[in-house]
C-alpha cells in the first residue's frame, strides 16, 4: 500500500504578495521553515536551489527546480517544486508538490501537498512509516511558525519553540474528509 501523500493548510492574517516573498525567498524561507538548515539558489539553471538539512550532525542535502508558477483568474497563486536528492543518507530520493495560495476573508489560505519516493528498498519503506508522519508534523509546525511571524512580527528567531503548534494547521486534504465523512 502507497503511504498518502502530505497535505497542510493554515490560513495567515497577510496579503498574498507578502506570504509569497516569505515562502519564496530563500533566504527568508530556510529562516521558519524547520525542515531545512540552508536553502540557496543555484546560478544555473535558473529556478534550480540547493537545499540541506542538518540532523544530530549529518547533514544531508539535495536540489530543487521551481517547475512552474501560475496566476488563477480566482487571485490566487500557486508554485510547483520537484526534489530530488543524491545524497546516499537521504531517505528520501525523488519528489514533487506544490503551494497554493488564495486570498480568503481576512487573509490567504496557505496550503501545500506533496510525496515523495524512498531508497534503501524495503528498510526505506520501513523508516518512511515513522519519517512521513515526522516530516508532516514539521510542515505544520514551520507552516504555523510562519503565520506567527507574518501576523504578529515575532522573527522565527526570538519565537518561543512552544509557540507555534502543528495542530494549528489542517493536515487532511477536503477531499480525505469528504470520504471519511462518508464511510462512517
Amino acid at each position: 500500500m502507497r503511504p498518502k501523500a502530505l497535505y497542510v493548510e493554515t490560513v495567515i492574517r497577510t496579503d498574498l504578495d507578502t506570504l509569497w516573498q516569505h515562502t519564496q525567498d530563500p533566504a527568508l524561507h530556510r529562516r521558519w521553515d524547520l525542515r531545512f538548515t540552508e536553502i540557496s539558489p543555484l546560478e544555473e539553471p535558473e529556478g534550480h536551489f540547493r537545499y540541506a538539512s542538518r540532523f544530530l550532525g549529518i547533514t544531508v542535502a539535495g536540489v530543487g527546480v521551481s517547475a512552474a508558477t501560475r496566476d488563477w483568474p480566482d487571485g490566487s497563486r500557486t508554485s510547483v517544486l520537484r526534489f530530488a536528492s543524491a545524497d546516499p543518507l537521504s531517505l528520501i530520493s525523488t519528489g514533487a508538490g506544490f503551494w497554493r495560495y488564495t486570498p480568503v476573508p481576512g487573509g490567504v489560505r496557505f496550503v501545500t501537498g506533496f510525496d515523495y519516493g524512498t531508497r534503501w528498498g524495503r528498510f526505506g519503506r520501513w523508516a518512511d512509516r515513522v519519517f512521513r508522519p515526522v516530516f508532516g508534523w514539521m510542515t505544520a509546525w514551520s507552516f504555523d511558525r510562519l503565520r506567527l511571524w507574518l501576523e504578529t512580527g515575532v522573527s522565527p528567531e526570538d519565537q518561543p519553540l512552544t509557540s507555534p503548534s502543528a495542530g494549528r494547521c489542517g493536515r487532511t486534504r477536503p477531499r480525505d474528509q469528504v470520504t471519511a465523512g462518508a464511510s462512517s
